[in-house]
């Protein structure tokens, strides 16, 4: 399998130490510049072949949701945890949004849940 490929869209523009932690995980991670980067996670998706989307805002949802709308992607969104969303990547979920986290941990985690997962 290919490397894990993860696209990364924050409201505020962060996202850096999720990407250190999706790239200490043997994954890539593609970092949306600016504000307003999670309105562009599906867009950015579609462009690079993305595997997974992460989209992260106050409330964890608008982001995910414009993907869905936009491309179909299934998502789950409202997120607060990293269990979370290792469940959300469980039931197949493809853009997840959380509230803001910009934790390493969170990047390693979806990575490691991916690849056990066989990259469905």
């Amino acid at each position: 399998m290919s490397k894990v490929k993860i696209v990364i869209g924050d409201r505020l523009g962060k996202g850096q130490n999720i990407a250190k932690g999706i790239e200490a995980a043997g994954g890539t991670a593609i970092i949306i510049p600016g504000v307003g980067a999670d309105m562009k996670v599906g867009d950015v998706m579609v462009r690079e072949g993305a595997d997974l989307g992460l989209s992260f805002c106050g409330s964890g949802g608008a982001g995910a949701l414009t993907a869905k709308t936009k491309y179909g992607f299934p998502v789950e969104y409202g997120l607060r945890s990293i269990d979370a969303g290792i469940t959300a990547l469980r039931s197949g979920k493809k853009v997840i949004g959380f509230g803001f986290m910009d934790t390493e941990e969170l990047g390693r985690r979806m990575v490691e849940e991916f690849v056990k997962l066989g990259g469905r």
